[in-house]
């Protein structure tokens, strides 16, 4: 393993142990960094800032990055817009990522451009949508997922920003024209994460490489459609599925 990798890891637990397991840890930032270039989010490199976020607002922030799904029920679109009200909401313990997603956006789409600071709520998305990827931010926050979910955020940090152009050929095209359908998309993602992670509880196991790529993969296809989508709806203020 190389000595920065190493690094990594090794910070990561002394923040773990230090500030608590309330953070909630997702993709470690070199992931959401390579998922946010990869889709073509020009200040990619803000990507990373929500997990710092999170050292001093704490819960306020934190529960914005999983949805502990603990009924371990299907997500639907109604479930995803309905959890936008919690944005923010530290005491909200079951989390409300997919709504975070959500809650951004129309921050985003309101400030009507990507101007400093404008911008910023696209960066909160932006690393929202990596971390719906993220199996274990999709599940119940049990023993397993406390286990294993540190190494897991960590699959593919030591590669992925070597892998960028390899992330782009893997991304699919999204439709987007409205918000309903980018809750539709949330909810997809979700319930493959929630599903991935399942399997991997049952099988005692954690991501392969392979299986991190794949999920990523469908984060960068959603960013990337979320921004062609936003760029439309600013220039245009189209509301509404047509």
């Amino acid at each position: 393993m190389k000595k920065t990798c190493l690094n990594t890891i090794l910070m990561s637990t002394f923040l773990f142990f230090l500030f608590g397991a309330g953070l909630a840890f997702g993709w470690h930032d070199k992931t959401h960094l390579a998922i946010s270039k990869a889709a073509g989010y020009e200040n990619w490199y803000n990507s990373a800032g929500p997990d710092i976020t999170k050292v001093k607002a704490s819960d306020a922030e934190a529960t914005n990055h999983w949805f502990n799904n603990t009924a371990g029920v299907t997500v639907t679109e109604k479930m995803v817009l309905n959890q936008a009200m919690n944005y923010n909401n530290p005491n909200d313990r079951e989390g409300h990522l997919l709504g975070a997603i959500i809650a951004t956006l129309r921050s985003y789409i309101a400030a009507k451009g990507d101007e400093k600071p404008a911008g910023y709520p696209m960066a909160f998305c932006a690393h929202y949508i990596g971390d719906l990827s993220m199996p274990f931010h999709n599940s119940p926050n049990n023993a397993y997922n406390n286990l294993h979910h540190k190494e897991n955020d960590g699959t593919i940090e030591c590669v992925v920003m070597n892998d960028v152009g390899f992330i782009q050929s893997k991304i699919y095209d999204i439709d987007i024209k409205c918000e309903e359908d980018v809750a539709r998309e949330i909810a997809k993602i979700a319930n493959n994460s929630r599903t991935l992670a399942t399997k991997l509880e049952k099988d005692g196991k954690n991501m392969t490489p392979e299986q991190a790529y794949d999920q990523i993969t469908q984060s960068a296809s959603l960013l990337k459609a979320v921004l062609k989508y936003t760029a439309v709806t600013i220039k245009n203020r189209a509301d509404g599925c047509k």
